[in-house]
Formats: structure tokens, C-alpha cells, sequence
């Protein structure tokens, strides 16, 4: 008797199972429909957003003439070279400095991706251009379309040309755990929102103290 009554025990949780495992998947699925419509067609706007990796001050150099033709749009860069060193490139390009803002949380490509989401979430960015350098592929593409992509925001690709040898080097050991854990957060951070505590804008940067702190940039970004 009690091993008839185990069975039918086992059987109503297994169909209780099968039945969430469906609407599980049926969500799942209706999910990626509605999200590949919505970046299909943010695919077809224009770029309201320019995002920048930092590890080369090349990028924010490029970056920086790129806002001089788009000046309404705004510009995000994650953890690029010193704050003084910015804001000099954006100076001599004439660029309205409280568009541009400074994210200085992240230290690796992840963290670039997982405390600037929520940044391009608030200015309600549907289409992004990410900027970075040729020697970050193709890591930083996968990593952008995994996590940025899973919320709707659309990644235009541009790449800033490097001269001499760039800051960082490629592995696929690197990007392989870099892409698994970038499926992991694409599904998290939709529900948990990391904030950055240090994010200012390029017009607060304050010029005083740096120079009495001291600060170095690169060579590249002294010659403008």
C-alpha cells in the first residue's frame, strides 16, 4: 500500500514539474520573440548613446571627435584613463563636458558592461555605439550583444585605430569565461541593478586637485 501511494506521490510531482518546466520554457520563448522584435527594430534607429571601454586613451580620443558631430548624444566611458587626461582630449575638441560622463567602478571588461547596464537603462538608450579597439575582439562584441542585447539595446560596433601595442591581450580561455559569464548576468540583471557610487560628469572633473595630486596620461593624448 504505502508503495502504491509513493508512486502516485512521485507521479503528481512529476506532472507538477512537467507543467512548470513548460511554463517556464513557454515564457522563455515568448520572451525571445518580443526581445528580438525590439532589437530588430532599434537595429533601424539612430545611436542615442556612445559607450566607450576604457583601456586605450585612443578610444577617448575618437570618441571625443565623435561628439563633435553628434553632440546631443550622449557619452559614457567606463574606467578609461584619468580623469584630467578626459577632459583635456574632450577640451580641446570643443565638447559640451556635461554630456559626458565617467564611470570609474569597473576593472575588467565585465565589470565595464555590468555597472554601465544600468547607467544606459536610465538615459533609456535603445541603440548603443560601443567603442573600442580591434585587439578587444572578439570578446567585448559577444560580451555587449549578450548582455546589453538581452535587454533590448541594440550594439553598434566601431572600432578606434591603435598606434603602438595595445594595453591588453586576447585568450580564448579569457573570452570563453568572459561569454559564459555574461549568459549568466544577462539573465540576472533583470532582476538585480549593481550601482556605481562613482560615476561624475566630465564638467565636475576637478583640474585643481588633480594637478596638485599629479597625474600622467599617455603620450598619445599629450601630443593633441
Amino acid at each position: 500500500m504505502k508503495s502504491v501511494r509513493s508512486s502516485q506521490s512521485y507521479s503528481k510531482w512529476r506532472h507538477f514539474l512537467q507543467k512548470i518546466t513548460f511554463g517556464l520554457c513557454l515564457l522563455l520563448s515568448v520572451w525571445l520573440v518580443l526581445n528580438t522584435i525590439t532589437l530588430i527594430y532599434a537595429s533601424s534607429q539612430a545611436v542615442d548613446a556612445n559607450f566607450v571601454l576604457g583601456g586605450s586613451i585612443k578610444r577617448e580620443i575618437y570618441a571625443a571627435e565623435l561628439a563633435t558631430n553628434n553632440p546631443k548624444i550622449p557619452t559614457l566611458i567606463s574606467q578609461g584613463s584619468q580623469d584630467p587626461c578626459i577632459l583635456r582630449i574632450f577640451q580641446k575638441k570643443a565638447v559640451n563636458l556635461s554630456n559626458v560622463w565617467l564611470e570609474k567602478c569597473a576593472n575588467s571588461t565585465f565589470g565595464n558592461f555590468f555597472y554601465s547596464l544600468p547607467i544606459l537603462q536610465k538615459w533609456k538608450v535603445h541603440k548603443v555605439r560601443l567603442i573600442t579597439s580591434s585587439s578587444h575582439l572578439p570578446r567585448a562584441k559577444w560580451m555587449a550583444q549578450i548582455i546589453l542585447g538581452s535587454h533590448g539595446i541594440w550594439v553598434e560596433l566601431d572600432i578606434a585605430k591603435e598606434t603602438g601595442v595595445p594595453g591588453n591581450r586576447e585568450s580564448w580561455f579569457k573570452t570563453g569565461l568572459d561569454v559564459t559569464r555574461s549568459m549568466f548576468w544577462a539573465g540576472l540583471s533583470h532582476f538585480i541593478r549593481p550601482q556605481c557610487a562613482d560615476v561624475i560628469e566630465l564638467i565636475d572633473v576637478d583640474m585643481k586637485a588633480w594637478q596638485q595630486r599629479g597625474f600622467n596620461c599617455e603620450r598619445q593624448g599629450r601630443e593633441l
